[in-house]
């Protein structure tokens, strides 16, 4: 069982002496996650890090852990992952956008030293796989003050040559912070970043023009901004004033396409966020995954709500590309995998995507359509799956034929298994009318479909060895009509697939036909 939740406290203080200490102490990271997968994350992160001093919040999990790269690289419910070097209250606001700036820049304002010693731990979690070595950050610092001393009645005459810098752009204005996943069939980021190039101060001088390159070491600033600093401060604006200020007491060199190092900083009515991510790819981006379809965090939050052990027989009964499959097997090896699909366009990109996972000895494929599978009865300890929604889809004939789609599903699962859904918000609602609920009004035992802000019950994430928390004590449990009277459900969770939200349904099977 998983431990319980830690209050979240204020983290320590970044100080220099962060280059005396191995990849292995337990730093402070911060992982960004989907709207609505932050429960899961948070779980995720205490159970398979040991992670302590957890703290959610909308887009965003922080949290400490003495973990090395390989260990990290594991999270399965995140998006990105980064090293945390300051996280502070919310910069105050005001008419003036001179204090405004000079109010960030403060953010990333430190000693070299300061940034050698973090990057010098930013590469022992890295991996190595940065370009550049300490020794070239070392020799850009050196080269930098030696310029500095040299020239410092030139270097201030050279404040109107220009260098191209790297600046992430994502300025979203509206109170309070979202992490959208992209929409389905997408592999890129968590955000879109539209990047741009600002004009900052060269460090070179007249008398060595050569002195940018021979910095060396690169680095591009992502910044985000959203809420009320938005409104008066442009991501731009911001990029530039935290590019300049690292370029003028680091020596470093801008570069927009391929940096040794990416500085990430966001700014909202929350907090102000300062960090480096670990690897260059998020990690929402499964390298096992050759064809794309359901977001890989969404489908591995649903296999861990199914409570997957070793021996059991898990079936997604819409398959599509497979994705859900893939993530069930690829965390629980131990079980056994069907899909099926009435699509043979879906179910050729499923089986390329399971022989390039290495899975084809786990996952069976069949053709058959969900109203009418040819399984036996009570034969599955799961049913998993994504009920497919959206302009390709006829989201209206899928509502109404839902009962259907449910009887089927529930007629191959086993007594005690379990269900697991994605429904479109108009499911969510059509799923609604089919439940009622014994000493309450149903209206009251199910969720608002209309704002899909919240879980309709209050229900932990799942550890990751799939146990499952059961509803609060006292709360009503409502059960589906006479025609699903064996499913109880057990949970529902709102979450984004980036332009349109979804809810993950969870029921359990508590009787066999016939059963009162």
């Amino acid at each position: 069982e998983a431990p319980p939740p830690v209050a979240p406290r204020s983290p320590a203080p970044i100080t220099p002496r962060l280059s005396k200490m191995s990849a292995a102490e337990p730093w402070r990271f911060f992982c960004t996650a989907g709207r609505g997968l932050e429960p899961f994350l948070a779980r995720e992160v205490r159970a398979r890090l040991g992670a302590t001093e957890v703290d959610s919040v909308s887009g965003k999990v922080f949290f400490r852990a003495a973990a090395g790269p390989a260990e990290l690289r594991q999270l399965r419910s995140a998006e990105r992952l980064f090293l945390l070097l300051k996280k502070h209250s919310p910069l105050p606001v005001s008419g003036n956008r001179g204090k405004m700036l000079h109010e960030i820049k403060s953010l990333v304002i430190e000693d070299p030293k300061y940034w050698l010693d973090i990057v010098s731990v930013w590469r022992k979690l890295h991996g190595h796989e940065g370009k550049t070595d300490d020794g070239s950050i070392e020799n850009a610092l050196a080269v930098k003050r030696k310029s500095e001393e040299e020239t410092n009645t030139a270097s201030k005459r050279q404040k109107t040559k220009q260098v191209r810098t790297a600046v992430s752009e994502e300025c979203q204005v509206g109170a309070g912070e979202t992490c959208e996943a992209p929409a389905r069939m997408s592999r890129q980021e968590c955000w879109t970043e539209s990047r741009t190039c600002s004009e900052l101060p060269s460090m070179g001088s007249a008398e060595d023009p050569a002195a940018p390159e021979e910095l060396g070491f690169s680095f591009r600033v992502s910044c985000r901004c959203s809420g009320a600093i938005a409104r008066t401060l442009t991501s731009q604006e911001v990029g530039r004033a935290l590019g300049t200020a690292l370029v003028k007491q680091c020596g470093w060199r801008a570069d927009l396409r391929d940096p040794d190092l990416e500085i990430f900083v966001h700014l909202n009515d929350i907090h102000s966020v300062v960090g480096i991510p670990l690897f260059r790819l998020p990690l929402a981006n499964r390298e096992y995954i050759r064809t794309a379809g359901l977001r890989s965090t969404v489908a591995w939050a649903m296999a861990s709500l199914a409570e997957i052990r070793a021996g059991a027989l898990v079936l997604d009964p819409m398959c599509g590309l497979g994705t859900i499959l893939l993530e069930a097997a690829k965390e629980w090896p131990d079980a056994w995998y069907w899909g099926a699909d009435i699509s043979d366009s879906q179910l050729e990109g499923a089986d390329g995507n399971i022989r390039a996972a290495g899975l084809v000895d786990k996952i069976e494929l069949l053709k058959a359509s969900v109203k009418a599978l040819p399984l036996p009865s009570e034969s599955f300890d799961s049913v998993i799956s994504d009920i497919p929604f959206g302009k390709k889809f006829k989201t209206t004939r899928d509502a109404q034929l839902l009962p259907d789609l449910l009887q089927e599903m529930e007629r191959v699962l086993r007594v005690g298994g379990t269900l697991v859904l994605l429904l479109s918000q108009e499911l969510h609602r059509r799923m609604d009318g089919l439940t009622s609920s014994a000493g309450c009004d149903p209206a009251e035992a199910s969720a608002d479909g209309d704002t899909g802000a919240a879980p309709a019950q209050a229900v932990d994430a799942p550890s990751v060895d799939g146990n499952s928390s059961s509803l609060a004590q006292g709360r009503a449990e409502p059960v589906l009509s006479r025609h699903f009277g064996s499913l109880l459900p057990e949970g529902v969770y709102a979450v984004s697939l980036g332009k349109t939200d979804a809810f993950i349904h969870k029921y359990r099977k508590v009787s066999g036909p016939g059963s009162s």
